[in-house]
This record gives C-alpha cells, sequence and structure tokens, in this order.
C-alpha cells in the first residue's frame, strides 16, 4: 500500500534531561506543522578509497548521524493573553527563555538566553514509521509578509533515537489557534524605527514606515559533535539578522542611508493582531541597516534592507529580541 505525506504527524517536549527521551504524548505535545521533511540519517560517511587494480567504487562506511526535521508553524497566541502559545516549546529548543503567566499587561515573553539551553525529544511519525529525535536543538525564521499567514519556520538537529514501525493515534490539535493575514486591517504598527517597549504598554513611539512586513532569521550556531563515548548537538553562538522593504519619502531614504553610512544601530518595533490572546508583538532594542537595495512593488519604489540585530549596548546581552503574545 502506498504510504501518504499528509499522514505525517510530528510531536515535540522540553527534555528534563538532555538526550534522555521525554516521551512527547499525541494529547499534549502535538505540532501542526506544514511544509515538513525530515533527513533520517545525516551521516558523515567514510570513505575507503581502495586500489584492486581496476577501475570502480569501493563500500563507504557509515560514520557518526544525525537526524534533522524541519517544519513550519502558524505565528499565533494561545488564545489566552498570558498563557504560552503551543509553539513555546519549539522556541525554548532555539535557545530562547520562556515567561509565561506575566500579568502587567498580560502576556508571554520569549527572549534569547546563553546558558541553561535546552533541548527538545521530537517524534516524526511518517505515515507509519516513527523517527525519533533527542537532543534536539534547533534554529527558526520568523515571517511576517504581507498579504502572507505569519509563521515560524523550523529547522531541529538530534540525535538519532531509533526507527520503528509506529502509528502515533489520534491528536489533540486545540491549543493552536489560527493567525491572523497579515494586512493593513491587523496591523497595528508596521515597521517602527526608534521605538521603545515597556510591559504596560507593549510598542510605543518611534518613527512608523509602510512595509511589506518583516523577515527574521534566529541565526542560531547548531552544530553535532560526536565523540568516542558520547555524541551532543550544541548551539554554540547566534548572529540574528532580517529584511525589510520599506515604502520611504526622498527625504527618509537620504537619512536611512546616513544611518548605513554611520553604523547606527536603532531599536525596531512590529504589531501584529489586535485581540487580546492572539497579538504578536516584536521589538529588538539595537538593529543596524545594512546593504541598502532598491526594490519594486507594482511600479511603486520601495528600499529594502538587511537587518542585524545586536545586544543593547547597556542591557547585558541576550536582548537582540523580545518576541511577545498578548
Amino acid at each position: 500500500m502506498p504510504r501518504y505525506i499528509r499522514n505525517t504527524v510530528v510531536l515535540a517536549k522540553v527534555e528534563t534531561t538532555s538526550g534522555v527521551d521525554i516521551v512527547p504524548t499525541v494529547g499534549a505535545n502535538a505540532i501542526l506543522v506544514s511544509d515538513m521533511t525530515i533527513t533520517p540519517l545525516d551521516a558523515q560517511n567514510i570513505d575507503r578509497n581502495l586500489v584492486r587494480g581496476y577501475f570502480g567504487a569501493s563500500e563507504q562506511l557509515v560514520g557518526p548521524a544525525s537526524v534533522k526535521v524541519s517544519f513550519t508553524v502558524e505565528l499565533a497566541g494561545s488564545g489566552t493573553a498570558a498563557t504560552a502559545p503551543a509553539w513555546g516549546a519549539l522556541m525554548q529548543g532555539c535557545a530562547f527563555a520562556e515567561a509565561a503567566g506575566l500579568t502587567t499587561q498580560a502576556r508571554c515573553e520569549y527572549t534569547p538566553i546563553s546558558t541553561l539551553l535546552k533541548s527538545l525529544s521530537i517524534y516524526y511519525y511518517d505515515d507509519g514509521v516513527l523517527h525519533k529525535l533527542l537532543y534536539a536543538m534547533g534554529n527558526f525564521t520568523l515571517s511576517a509578509k504581507v498579504g502572507e499567514r505569519p509563521v515560524l519556520k523550523f529547522e531541529f538537529t538530534g540525535l538519532d533515537g531509533g526507527i520503528s514501525a509506529a502509528t502515533p493515534g489520534a491528536t489533540t490539535l486545540t491549543a493552536w489557534q489560527k493567525p491572523v493575514a497579515v494586512t493593513k486591517a491587523n496591523t497595528v504598527i508596521d515597521i517602527s524605527l526608534g521605538a521603545t517597549y515597556a510591559a504596560a504598554t507593549g510598542v510605543t513611539a518611534g518613527t512608523t514606515y509602510p512595509s511589506t512586513g518583516l523577515e527574521l532569521m534566529c541565526g542560531n550556531d547548531v552544530s553535532y559533535s560526536a565523540l568516542l563515548s558520547s555524541e551532543g548537538v550544541d548551539i554554540t553562538n547566534r548572529q540574528m539578522t532580517g529584511h525589510v522593504d520599506l515604502d520611504l519619502t526622498a527625504a527618509q531614504e537620504v537619512s536611512l542611508m546616513a544611518s548605513v553610512k554611520g553604523n547606527t544601530t536603532q531599536s525596531l518595533g512590529f504589531t501584529l493582531g489586535t485581540v487580546a490572546g492572539n497579538k504578536i508583538l516584536i521589538h529588538c532594542p539595537a538593529v543596524q541597516l545594512l546593504s541598502p537595495t532598491k526594490q519594486e512593488l507594482n511600479g511603486r519604489r520601495l528600499c529594502g534592507y538587511d537587518l542585524r540585530m545586536v545586544p543593547a549596548a547597556t542591557g547585558g546581552g541576550n536582548d537582540e529580541i523580545r518576541l511577545v503574545t498578548l
């Protein structure tokens, strides 16, 4: 019988001890995904390169190997402002801390960390075949572009936890809420440079520029390391980047070019969603605009900029971005 991609089920849960299977369940840890792929054995194969008196390849030895998965989830709140969204565990696997239940302007916040990193156990059911990833850590891209749904695109690397013939049973996906479309009506604050953030008020002030939306790349350095008596996955650095296309006046373009040439950093804010429980707020305190380009939208001139998010000068680090659900 044929097997079908639509019969894929993905589960993920934060591990108590890295590399020890925490056994995610279909009732509590199912992930509502799209665009999923798996590399079931990403092996460092070893070439024997034998000389035998004639042409021809030699068999390779399967060396150290990890497993990789990638998938997209929709960027939406939990439905209740201070409750962690369903994708919260995935963020923790990307070296982010989760702070839920915050009462000043009821919210949940995600901020980057550099120590006490967490890992995930990920189960990938591929229509009858279960692949397990342990010690999984990863990366994400956040995309909120006009006329699209806001999403988080994740890629995880994990230890090979085994493969078996198995079916998951019925999943519970009620924690996953519908996102709002990225439209003018749903955008509370478009790209705002010079914006400030406060727990009580969210993103305020700054200069707001019409844009086509926002794309941010987490930029974690994720690596699989194999030793003779142990193996693991590490996140060893982070360089956050992004991109915006802005609709600028001539004077604004000249002003932002001066910022580019002056290596200036400035804060950036963005807020999507109008209903409590399903609002997404982004604030980056120190963003450098780089590599200006000329873009076109239906004959209209836009200006594109690459973004480089750096720690704030007085923040002590781990503050390049604050992702908030309200």
